[in-house]
């Protein structure tokens, strides 16, 4: 029991009772909820766990390869395993299956980009410049500003820079009483997941800004506007193979040391 909050459904009762006497019912869970966990020796060991953290990398080409639907459960399996800030989880998935699905949420998004291109001209980033400080500022002229007409120009051509004509794809958002985190963690473990079944992986962090405005798209893919803003992750099979990996660092770790000597 959460002190001054009573029962949320976290479950922790019934899952440490030595004799499954404490059944919860209610915020979505039931009896048959309460499964048994693998043995030890079934669960990665933090050699395997971290070998797997980081083999993990970005991946933006595939192979023109279909994801199974039997991985993309997986995938969801994995992904519903996820922690959140209050039970029950409010996390909710958009599953783009296949590159035909992929390739016309891709497209119209670059109509909406397009559409919008006129928010990072040079009379509005002046205006709003005194408000959002100088390194926001030269974020928004340098990278946010091309990226309308570069989608556009290469989605001519018959190129998708959005989404990388990747097979899978999965938006996922979250409704706004969720935590803010909630779909990031979501997404995350949905990553590894990927990782774990052979396939590559790549967050894509230009769509949810405009998805959590109301636009045709949002409303086309079933995406509650006043949803929390989400992550779309784009899956497939990887084209390449990488012998290397890349030494990631922090930005920084501090120890502290306490007040009391």
């Amino acid at each position: 029991q959460a002190v001054n909050f009573g029962c949320i459904g976290c479950g922790q009762c019934a899952a440490v009772c030595p004799r499954m006497c404490i059944v919860v019912e209610g915020r979505e869970m039931s009896a048959k909820d309460l499964i048994d966990l693998p043995p030890r020796e079934q669960r990665a060991d933090y050699e395997q766990l971290y070998a797997l953290l980081l083999s993990r990398r970005s991946i933006r080409a595939f192979k023109d390869r279909e994801v199974e639907e039997e991985v993309i459960q997986k995938i969801l399996d994995a992904m519903s395993t996820a922690p959140m800030g209050l039970p029950p989880s409010e996390v909710e998935v958009l599953v783009l299956q296949g590159f035909d699905r992929v390739r016309e949420f891709a497209e119209d998004m670059v109509k909406v980009f397009k559409s919008s291109k006129w928010l990072f001209s040079p009379v509005v980033l002046g205006i709003l410049r005194p408000f959002m400080g100088k390194e926001v500022y030269d974020f928004m002229k340098s990278f946010a500003a091309p990226l309308p007409d570069y989608f556009s120009e290469n989605m001519a051509q018959g190129r998708d820079m959005l989404l990388y004509g990747a097979p899978l794809a999965m938006y996922f958002h979250a409704s706004p009483t969720s935590d803010p985190v909630d779909f990031a963690v979501a997404g995350t473990y949905a990553m590894l997941a990927a990782e774990s079944l052979g396939l590559g992986s790549c967050m894509i962090g230009t769509i949810g800004p405009y998805l959590k405005y109301k636009n045709p798209v949002g409303k086309k893919y079933g995406i509650p506007k006043e949803n929390n803003q989400g992550i779309m992750i784009i899956f497939g099979y990887p084209k390449y193979k990488y012998a290397r990996g890349i030494k990631r660092t922090l930005g920084g770790v501090t120890f502290y040391q306490g007040s009391r000597g």
